[in-house]
């Protein structure tokens, strides 16, 4: 056999194509057979069509770049001068998000539908879970195969990987919980066979994925205690350094943003000398109004700052639902697809202005089984897992990311004022190497709603010089002229009259930052 038929072969078998077999939707064909030939081309053109048929019947809405992909009644009666451009994750050199690709390994969703629309997206990182009791179905025998097709695919897309490490496995009696809210392993022999799935999954992953990240939101779990959570993360974490010693790693995973539960468990690492295996700590931390978060982040990066000067706090999982929902956070409340873009840009721009890493919860609705549809994706998918419709979250996402890259960096010192009658945000932030400025601000009193009606504000900036400036909303990612009666400078200071302000984020930028 030539070296190009024993590839073919092998990426047969890794796609579950035993025998030569590859599933195909052309006609009323149920299979497409690959023959034993010892020409190497014809195999390459069938598989081909087997690919191309596999792609069509998996292809979803088409991803829109129009001007006006992103729909909203927004009317700031301004002059519409242009639209953000989306910039692909390969077109940004770095920024503050991550991207939840969760729930593979619960085979609640389905990696294949939506990794097309990861890269146009912008975010360069993605979160995965590493899924034990989906690898170790028998004893002793691990198939990763599962894994390895998603971390290639997004390796080869460019993408980062940060990998979470849950859940348990019953095929082992004490062997932990395979879902959300599951403990941990408990038994001799389930610790041990934890041990050894960590060790084959690091050894498998070494050179390809260099973040990790521990048991997902251990704190539901009433039985776990802090004691409990610090020594599983270490047991956890040792195992990833010894194989990878450059890993780096997030510890806690915590469902909650409670200062007082970090502490704690904090305190259990410090105590054993192990808080530095820890690159990062998690927190989620839901809030139906998210502006009411950061009184809880500041407490976490103060408490961390008692530990440790390296590690930094990273917010693990927050996203919206685009519908109501009964179960899971932020449910029962009447969510739509504009509150959830709201709701969504609110969170990313408001961990930005908090210095904290921010994931963005999750690329596509996925169907929990014993549960519900978790609607909180930007995509919208069916209950067998089809995606059929791109929501207004993933262009407003867009948007946000195409703005707010690593080339900005945050003005610390007092910069903007706002005179609105309402509670704001505002950030300020200048580009690293030309000084171009740009400020975002938004009405922060409320959970975000569906309106999109704008009350003028007065807002003054000081030491931030913009020639060309001009409004954007970051929703629908419209540009808008800013007339000239609207701005006077006096010194330090430029003062904006009227601005168009409401529940989401807008922008007063240098013209070039937006339109590019």
């Amino acid at each position: 056999m030539d070296v190009a038929s024993a590839l073919l072969r092998a990426c047969l078998r890794r796609h579950g194509w035993a025998g030569g077999k590859a599933p195909c939707a052309l006609g009323n064909a149920k299979e497409l057979r690959i023959m034993k030939t010892s020409n190497w081309l014809q195999w390459a053109m069938a598989i081909a069509v087997g690919w191309a048929a596999v792609g069509t019947a998996a292809a979803g809405p088409k991803i829109e770049t129009a001007p006006d992909r992103a729909k909203t009644t927004l009317n700031p009666r301004l002059r519409q001068i242009g639209t953000i451009k989306p910039r692909r994750a390969n077109e940004i050199p770095g920024s503050n998000w991550t991207l939840g690709c969760e729930t593979l390994d619960r085979d609640f969703a389905d990696f294949q539908q939506y990794k097309e629309y990861i890269v146009p997206l912008g975010i360069k990182t993605i979160r995965l879970q590493g899924g034990w009791a989906k690898t170790e179905k028998a004893k002793g025998t691990y198939d990763f195969t599962w894994l390895d097709t998603i971390i290639d695919d997004a390796r080869g897309r460019g993408l980062n990987i940060l990998l979470e490490t849950d859940y348990g496995n019953p095929i082992y009696k004490g062997g932990g919980g395979w879902d959300l809210a599951g403990g941990f392993p408990t038994s001799e022999e389930g610790l041990a066979a934890w041990d050894r799935w960590v060790e084959a999954m690091a050894l498998r992953y070494k050179g390809k994925v260099r973040d990790w990240a521990m048991w997902n939101e251990p704190d539901i779990n009433k039985q776990h205690k802090p004691g409990d959570i610090a020594a599983f993360n270490i047991r956890t974490a040792e195992i990833i350094k010894r194989v990878i010693p450059d890993a780096r790693i997030a510890g806690l995973s915590l469902a909650s943003s409670s200062p007082k539960l970090l502490e704690d468990c904090l305190k259990v690492l410090a105590e054993k000398g192990k808080v530095d295996l820890f690159h990062w700590f998690i927190y989620h931390g839901y809030a139906f109004n998210p502006d009411t978060s950061y009184q809880n982040v500041e407490e976490l990066k103060a408490t961390l700052a008692k530990y440790s000067k390296t590690a930094k706090m990273r917010q693990g999982e927050n996203g919206c639902p685009s519908e109501k929902a009964t179960k899971f956070a932020l449910s029962n409340h009447p969510w739509t697809e504009s509150s959830q873009a709201k709701w969504d840009l609110r969170r990313m721009l408001g961990d930005l202005g908090h210095d904290v890493e921010s994931a963005v919860f999750t690329i596509c609705d996925f169907n929990h089984t014993g549960r519900e549809i978790n609607r909180k994706g930007l995509l919208w998918a069916t209950a067998d897992k089809t995606v059929e419709k791109i929501k207004l979250a993933y262009y407003s996402v867009q948007n946000a990311v195409a703005v707010f890259d690593s080339t900005l960096e945050r003005v610390r010192e007092p910069a903007v004022a706002v005179m609105y009658g309402k509670g704001t945000a505002s950030y300020a932030y200048r580009h690293k190497t030309t000084g171009r400025a740009l400020i975002v601000l938004w009405d922060n009193s409320g959970t975000p709603d569906d309106a999109f009606v704008t009350r003028p504000a007065q807002v003054v900036v000081k030491g931030l010089a913009m020639k060309d400036p001009v409004w954007v909303d970051l929703v629908s990612g419209r540009v808008y002229a800013i007339p000239a009666d609207r701005i006077t400078s006096a010194g330090a200071f430029t003062i904006f009259k009227d601005v168009p302000l409401y529940d989401a984020p807008v922008l007063i930028a240098e013209k070039g930052l937006v339109l590019k």
